[in-house]
């Protein structure tokens, strides 16, 4: 899986939306030395289950994996903190030093036939 293109985002979120799903969308807001992606990088978690795009592999996607699912349940927006230093990733043998910031949101169709951010109390949270 590799970092999504712009224009291919739009289209998997407006795809979903027409299937009246929500998506979760995972955005690395900050990274400080070495990291597998950098600022910008987006994942989409689908109600379905299936993803698109990366925010880095390894064992910090599957704790974003986690959050996303979390928040597809929640509706709650969060910044979430990853350090990714021998003593948080050794045993998984992924060693990149450095520490990310990812911005997790979730995204379904309104009335108004638009995508937005799920404010906390339409989404049941």
């Amino acid at each position: 899986m590799g970092t999504i293109a712009q224009n291919d985002l739009y289209r998997l979120i407006g795809d979903a939306s027409a299937r009246g799903e929500r998506v979760v969308v995972a955005t690395v807001a900050h990274t400080r030395g070495s990291t597998p992606q950098r600022r910008g990088a987006k994942m989409l978690f689908f109600e379905n289950g299936e993803t698109a795009g990366t925010v880095g592999g390894g064992c910090v996607e599957a704790e974003v994996w986690a959050e996303a699912r979390e928040t597809m349940r929640s509706g709650l927006p969060a910044l979430h903190h990853f350090a990714l230093t021998a003593d948080e990733a050794s045993e998984e043998g992924m060693v990149c030093g450095g520490t990310m910031d990812i911005f997790i949101d979730v995204w379904q169709q309104h009335r108004d036939d638009g995508m937005r951010s799920v404010p906390p109390a339409v989404a049941g949270g």
